[in-house]
């Protein structure tokens, strides 16, 4: 009995201090990723200094009302040089309007962006996942995962843009008076680094604009920018 006692009180102190250890490990792992997050952020402002922050001081007027993934590899310095005061963000899974429509609105019709552009990516995990079985998910999950209505066991690929598409398509259903009236063009986009489109690692591919998605019309429409 007094053995088996010293046994079990001999792993509580070794699960004990085990536990110890991984929540220093995880302190230090946490101070170590903010000190880099302060040390970018420092040398932020001294590379921009007060002039820089002086426009955005008495509110903000951007061009863009951003819907894009949460995904880690999509960026914004990827998208804007310079994004401060210019792009209204919105991100979640699976670069999608049914969870953040009142952002989405705010950015349109408070900030009145002329633009609305919708990013989605290649290798998108939430487009994966809705593609499949994920009813093992948490319920927060499997809500979000459940607003994306893609093929099962299609072409990965083919169901990120086909994505793309659909929220354009819902963004026009919401925002038609705006559309109509010329004062909004929602613009549907697909970033990729992988090359897996084959223009480029970290391209930019426009595929839908105002609904139409149309090579010819996408090329004509873009063209003045590419001059």
């Amino acid at each position: 009995m007094v053995r088996r006692t010293a046994t079990a009180l001999l792993s509580f102190l070794l699960l004990a201090s085990g536990l110890a250890l991984y929540g220093q490990n995880g302190t230090a792992r946490a101070q170590q990723i903010i000190e880099r997050v302060l040390t970018s952020n420092e040398a932020f402002m001294k590379a921009h200094g007060p002039t820089h922050f002086k426009p955005l001081v008495e509110g903000q007027h951007p061009q863009i009302t951003l819907i894009t993934c949460s995904d880690s590899r999509v960026q914004m310095h990827a998208l804007d040089a310079m994004p401060d005061g210019e792009v209204f963000v919105i991100r979640d899974i699976g670069n999608q309007l049914a969870t953040c429509e009142g952002s989405v609105e705010y950015g349109v019709r408070h900030l009145h962006t002329p633009v609305l552009l919708i990013v989605g990516h290649v290798r998108c995990g939430a487009v994966k996942a809705a593609m499949g079985n994920y009813f093992g998910e948490p319920p927060a999950i499997r809500k979000e995962l459940g607003t994306l209505k893609l093929k099962k066991g299609g072409n990965w690929l083919d169901e990120v843009r086909a994505n793309v598409n659909a929220q354009v398509k819902a963004a026009m259903a919401l925002f038609g008076e705006e559309i109509k009236a010329g004062t909004l063009t929602v613009i549907g986009a697909v970033y990729d680094f992988a090359d897996d489109l084959k223009q480029g690692s970290g391209r930019l591919v426009v595929i839908n604009i105002n609904g139409d998605t149309s090579p010819a019309k996408i090329h004509a429409f873009l063209a003045p920018t590419k001059k």
